[in-house]
């Protein structure tokens, strides 16, 4: 039994894997709707979220299986003052698997050394959000027709963001990726994730419009600056409109170009853009419900062993 706390603990064939059994669900879905039949799903949210929590919780029954859990930490023995290792241990006696999202980096790997069934990170803090990865994988697999040799560009807040930090983490790992990290000084990358990228040879660039780089992405992966992370709210007002995304800006852009987002979206992306063919943000949303699938699926076929 293996759990999934950082997309790196993946490996490439794995990521492959998984992208190619979602490739599968999309295609042949009545060939899984009883593949989790009889299990049972803990999603365990003690930060807000409407995506990732539904996306697990209609994963989970398009797959035969059944949801419990909370959405929020007031709803929680958390606000009794119960710990994660404790949590972990107690769900473990109802749930077959548990997918938790936790504002404190690391909550998900405690509660994973603590359960006795699969853990799945569906974020933590400002470190890892390795299912919206897996989704922005496929994603630009579906769209782009491959991973490698790609021209990906992340812009807004690149500091506190992470899913820019978890699909750096994937996307390094495959041939001919190169980076361009698009944010004011303040949202930069955090300094160890691009001495790893210096350290490993793959080349990035960090810059500070969109503008001067449009041309030459194939991936645009914007995101909002994130109110929640910031510890003065003064910067907060201050950069939160730094980057919005228009038609006029998508005008040197690739025909083939792939704009992606997370979401939550604030005004980051004109809903103007919606419309254009290369936005692939909703089609996103879609592809995190069926990748979540594929990772259940196999979590709990037991596949990735330990």
């Amino acid at each position: 039994m293996k759990s999934l706390n950082s997309i790196l603990d993946l490996g490439v064939d794995e990521l492959d894997g998984l992208i190619a059994t979602a490739k599968d669900i999309i295609a042949h879905p009545e060939a899984y709707r009883e593949s989790c039949k009889y299990k049972k799903l803990a999603t365990l949210f003690y930060e807000p979220s409407t995506r990732t929590r539904l996306s697990f919780e209609a994963a989970m029954l398009e797959l035969g299986g059944s949801v419990l859990g909370f959405a929020s930490a007031n709803s929680s023995s958390a606000s009794k003052g119960e710990s994660m290792a404790d949590t972990a241990k107690i769900i473990s006696c109802y749930a077959d698997i548990m997918a938790i999202r936790h504002p404190m980096d690391g909550a998900p790997f405690v509660a994973s050394r603590n359960a006795s069934v699969p853990v799945i990170n569906a974020g933590d803090g400002m470190h890892n959000h390795p299912t919206q990865t897996l989704a922005d994988l496929l994603t630009i697999s579906r769209e782009m027709g491959r991973l490698h040799d790609l021209t990906i560009g992340l812009c807004g807040d690149l500091k506190f963001g992470r899913t820019v930090h978890s699909l750096i983490g994937a996307m390094s790992r495959y041939p001919g990726v190169e980076f361009v990290l698009i944010s004011p000084p303040e949202l930069r990358v955090p300094a160890y994730i691009t001495q790893k990228l210096a350290d490993d040879g793959i080349p990035f660039r960090e810059v500070e419009t969109m503008e001067e780089v449009m041309p030459e992405l194939d991936v645009l992966y914007m995101t909002r600056v994130q109110k929640e992370r910031f510890f003065n709210e003064a910067d907060y007002i201050r950069l939160k409109d730094t980057y919005i995304l228009d038609p006029d800006k998508l005008k040197t852009a690739k025909p083939d170009m792939a704009i992606l987002h997370p979401l939550p979206r604030v005004n980051e992306i004109s809903t103007k853009v919606d419309a254009d063919p290369r936005a692939m943000y909703f089609e996103q949303v879609r592809n995190g419900r069926f990748v979540r699938m594929a990772l259940i699926s196999t979590l709990l076929e037991g596949l990735y062993e330990d």
